[in-house]
């Protein structure tokens, strides 16, 4: 891992204020790439290999343990990626606090989906998958934090664009990998595993960051460790008010994708559900590519982002609406552009506006961990909500719609943000 003269003219980091020099191109473009590993790693296996996995393990019972397995891993990163952010904060290497985690948590991810694909029992793959979610977690804690630490507020949202729609993306290669490029649920597994480090590898090893002095490093304190890891509403209202409605939208996107693969098979009853899912995330990410970017590009240069998170909101509450009320393949892909639009303005400001409400600046990548616990969280919670609603009130016409005022709800709470325009 080098840091070359050329890194340390364009980029900046700071462990106190923020930074104030501009990201070049090809730093956004690696760190977006690295960023893909991660999310290509999360979503392939929740959206297309552990349900295929575990229909052929339990087909009575699939539902259920989809549900268990994606909880289970869910809270595996509720405490894994903030105790990962801590330790990185702390970290006093000489390749930097960040890329550590990047590599190790990849190499430890990608150990995590080998072992999940060897499984043959529910609670062999949910072992497996909380493995895997450790890892993972600690590489999502190396890669979202680089924005706080060397990129002006000026520029946050528009890098946030280009990161955030690799979140859809990821989706989509893994879903051409696994569906087009290899065969069979094992070898899908691997594939993802050996991706998820080659990908973060242009980033750990082109771009260095200095090394934190050892006299700036927090006390590694189990106790205050741990006790760091709760950030006050009280004292933080901002923070809080961006972490409930980073909440909502996800715990609202995680009931509407969950069982996607399950809607197309027994509600739309597609001849062919594994290619419908893949089409459906091509149409959702190529929306979602055509508004981050620009959108996040406009918020720079007004300086504003809640109007945009509630304008994301509405956008997604009606796509969950069209899924909810048509029942219809062609209604689905309208769904899922309107949906992939939606997140697109999502994706580009809530991650800029976060960074904007941090309560230290010393503590980023464990406050960002906090942050990130809203996009895990509902992971856990949106299948204990979604199987009852499907079971008995209104099956997948019930669920969508709780889908759309779940989204609607988080897009109101954005007014609790004071400090962000």
């Amino acid at each position: 891992m080098r840091h070359t003269g050329e890194d340390a003219t364009h980029t900046s980091d700071t462990t106190s204020g923020e930074p104030v020099v501009r990201v070049r191109p090809a730093w956004t473009a690696l760190l977006s790439l690295a960023t893909l590993a991660v999310f290509m790693a999360f979503m392939t296996p929740i959206q297309i290999l552990l349900p295929l996995q575990l229909e052929h393990i339990d087909p009575a019972g699939k539902h259920t343990a989809l549900s268990w397995v994606t909880g289970a891993g869910a809270l595996v990163a509720m405490v894994a990626n903030p105790l990962a952010g801590a330790l990185s904060d702390r970290t006093v290497s000489r390749f930097g606090r960040r890329r550590p985690w990047i590599l190790g948590g990849a190499l430890a991810g990608a150990a995590g989906l080998l072992v999940t694909a060897g499984q043959h029992t529910v609670l062999g793959v949910a072992l497996g998958w909380c493995l895997a979610q450790a890892g993972l977690n600690a590489m999502l804690a190396g890669v979202t934090t680089p924005i706080a630490d060397r990129v002006p507020v000026a520029q946050r949202a528009e890098v946030s664009g280009w990161t955030g729609i690799t979140q859809s993306l990821g989706l989509v290669i893994g879903a051409v990998v696994t569906t087009m490029a290899v065969t069979g649920v094992a070898s899908g597994y691997a594939t993802i595993a050996l991706l998820t480090v080659v990908l973060a590898l242009p980033f750990v090893l082109r771009f260095g960051e200095p090394p934190l002095p050892r006299e700036l490093r927090p006390p590694l304190d189990p106790r205050r460790l741990v006790a760091g890891l709760w950030v006050s509403p009280r004292r933080h209202p901002d923070f809080g008010g961006a972490w409930l409605t980073r909440f909502l939208i996800n715990l609202g996107n995680a009931m509407g994708t969950l069982y996607l693969l399950y809607y197309l098979t027994d509600s739309v009853r597609l001849d062919d559900p594994d290619t419908g899912v893949l089409v459906l995330t091509l149409i959702y990410t190529l929306c979602a590519a055509l508004t981050a970017v620009p959108v996040g590009v406009l918020s720079d240069r007004a300086g504003r982002r809640k109007g945009f998170v509630r304008l994301c909101a509405v956008v997604m509450a009606l796509g969950a609406v069209l899924l909810a009320c048509v029942h219809t393949w062609p209604a689905a892909m309208a769904a899922a552009a309107v949906l992939g639009a939606g997140f697109g303005i999502y994706l580009a400001v809530d991650q800029a506006l976060v960074t904007q409400v941090l309560p230290a600046a010393e503590h980023r990548a464990k406050d960002l961990g906090v942050i990130n616990i809203a996009n895990s969280g509902p992971q856990v919670l949106a299948p204990a909500v979604a199987a009852p609603v499907i079971a008995h009130l209104g099956g997948y016409t019930g669920l969508y719609l709780a889908t759309a005022l779940v989204t609607l709800l988080g897009g109101l709470l954005i007014g609790k943000v004071r400090g962000v325009r």
